[in-house]
């Protein structure tokens, strides 16, 4: 009987170590569609900072114990905060000339998520989203209401014009000098944009985010795939943590970020093999983006069909990439 306390303690003991022993891998995205004309040298440096900065503030989180879910929120804090980045402060504007935002997080241990639609005055809308997913029965949240719960939890807010941007506003007005029925997938590429961030912590738990302004020029109430559990973002402990940026209809269709996983798990497809073929699809049927994907080996794979698209990830190796065009 002693013997089979000590043994029980052993097994315990030994369990609580293997679920610490996990190998940590981070990795976020700034957006899709990027081309090398579209920036400067001076442009792209200070693009390649701030992403290095996300990377490494949520590979640190990680590093230090803390969840993926907490990491990444912390990464993608950042890129909302910066101009430079279709969410948050630097949304895309609505053909209306306001910003409406859309943001979502899953987490891969319990399946639970959280998202919101039509943000218009929350800083960072990814921290809604985990409200909504950590403190109410509810998945997914817009407009009013879902700013009624921010103010409930305190979350930091600004007026609508500081989210606004001189770059969203020439964009918007180029956008609207063309009809939408003649747009060229390079006024597309010019359009998309989002970030996000995928995770694998120290206990193996997987994690996903993302947060949008939407497409430039998009009518007011147009909610793309970013908020949409399985379309922009999925997590699924054991398979992979998907995070999607792109022409959002194309995304909502496929199912992209389940897609991946359901490859994945039924198909038995390697990471790269199913995020590739979910590529590929998109580009079949004239879709653009990207995504970033991480399995629960801590393996990195982030394939995309525009020119370039803004990305940087911590793999198992502890190695810092930030990568912007086709390399």
């Amino acid at each position: 009987m002693i013997v089979n306390k000590w043994f029980v303690a052993l097994l315990a003991l030994t369990s609580l170590v293997a679920q610490g022993d996990s190998p940590i891998a981070f990795a976020i995205h700034g957006g899709a569609g990027v081309a090398p004309k579209d920036l400067t040298p001076e442009q792209e440096a200070e693009c390649r900072k701030v992403l290095a900065q996300a990377v490494q503030e949520g590979h640190a989180t990680l590093k230090s114990g803390g969840s993926g879910l907490e990491a990444v929120q912390k990464a993608i804090i950042i890129l909302e905060d910066s101009p430079l980045f279709n969410a948050g402060r630097g949304s895309v504007l609505t053909a209306a000339g306001t910003v409406e935002m859309d943001a979502s997080i899953m987490d891969g241990r319990t399946l639970q998520a959280g998202a919101v639609a039509g943000i218009t005055t929350v800083r960072n809308p990814i921290l809604l989203a985990n409200v909504v997913m950590t403190k109410t029965p509810h998945v997914l949240m817009i407009g009013a209401g879902a700013e009624a719960l921010a103010r409930e939890h305190a979350l930091k807010t600004e007026a609508p014009e500081w989210f606004i941007t001189p770059k969203q506003m020439e964009k918007l007005r180029r956008a609207q000098k063309k009809s939408a029925v003649t747009l060229s997938p390079e006024d597309i590429w010019m359009r998309v944009g989002t970030v996000g961030a995928v995770a694998l912590d120290k206990e193996g738990h997987l994690a996903a985010g993302t947060s949008t302004g939407g497409l430039t020029n998009k009518k007011a109430g147009r909610v793309g795939d970013s908020p949409i559990i399985g379309a922009g973002t999925y997590a699924e402990d054991g398979v992979c943590a998907v995070s999607g940026t792109g022409h959002g209809e194309f995304f909502i269709r496929n199912v992209v970020g389940h897609d991946v996983a359901a490859r994945m798990k039924y198909g038995k497809a390697t990471l790269v093999e199913a995020a590739d073929a979910v590529i590929a699809r998109l580009s079949e049927q004239k879709g653009v983006g990207g995504i970033i994907a991480i399995d629960a080996q801590g393996r990195v794979h982030a394939p995309f069909n525009t020119p370039g698209m803004f990305r940087a990830w911590i793999g198992t190796d502890g190695q810092v990439e930030v990568k912007i065009f086709v390399e």
